[in-house]
């Protein structure tokens, strides 16, 4: 199974970006040809096998990944 996750651009070259993932040093990189408009360094973006699918504000993407991070946290949680 994929999951599509939130990701903060943190460099752009050639249609190609760099993103952090969450507050970790992991970064993935995403191709942008599927956007209309390129996003700029700071912005997030939606990453899918590779390729950005949307760009989120700040508020979405802090959201999304909240949703993300519970269910984890749940689940390592001594029963």
């Amino acid at each position: 199974m994929c999951l599509a996750v939130p990701a903060e651009v943190v460099r752009m070259v050639d249609g190609m970006a760099t993103c952090r993932l969450d507050d970790s040093q992991t970064t993935i990189q995403a191709s942008l040809m599927l956007l209309p408009e390129p996003p700029v360094l700071g912005d997030y973006i939606v990453v899918h096998a590779g390729f950005a699918l949307q760009v989120l504000d700040r508020a979405e993407a802090a959201q999304t990944l909240r949703l993300l991070r519970d269910p984890a946290k749940a689940a390592d949680a001594p029963a």
